[in-house]
């Protein structure tokens, strides 16, 4: 299976000649990033066996955050983390998509359209929560937007995670 690097040192240049206009600044600088990443164009170490002359070529790594390949160790250890400060509560998760006919809108104007999908999902998230028919009660909510998943296709969306909260809870936070 061919990494992330390899698929922008190869489709890269053109997919930028085709598409660049409408890529952020900070889109194309974690493209080119990834692409340079573990090759020669970042340089690197060689690393000679004195015993069987064996060599080896370690090319510097781009640290980009959004790089899989030098960010996998510090998301997995993050996740870690963060999976040890969870609290033994139950919770579900929930995932608002902006529709694809709005995402060329959100792409050119995302300081308008991010804070729309939060503050519509969130209402119809707490609407819903109240409803007798659902859930009957007042939640909890913890959201965080992503505009792409790994494939790095523009796909943004809210995730949720929510919890009910105990009716004392409910009572005393009117």
């Amino acid at each position: 299976m061919p990494t992330l690097g390899e698929i922008f040192r190869r489709y890269g240049p053109a997919y930028r000649a085709r598409f660049g206009h409408a890529l952020s600044t900070s889109q194309l600088q974690a493209m080119q990033a990834i692409e340079a990443c573990r090759t020669e164009a970042l340089g690197g170490h060689v690393y000679t066996c004195w015993s069987c002359q064996f060599t080896r070529y370690s090319y510097h790594s781009c640290r980009n955050r959004h790089c899989p390949t030098c960010q996998q160790d510090a998301t997995t250890a993050w996740l870690d983390k963060q999976h040890a400060l969870l609290l033994p509560v139950p919770y579900f998760l929930v995932t608002f998509t902006l529709p694809s006919e709005l995402r060329a809108i959100a792409r050119t104007h995302p300081q308008t359209i991010y804070p729309l999908l939060f503050r519509t999902s969130a209402a119809a998230l707490q609407q819903l929560a109240q409803d007798p028919r659902f859930l009957g009660g007042q939640i909890g909510m913890l959201g965080v937007l992503q505009t792409s998943p790994r494939e790095m296709r523009y796909h943004p969306h809210v995730h949720y995670l929510v919890r009910r909260l105990p009716w004392r809870q409910m009572v005393n936070a009117g």
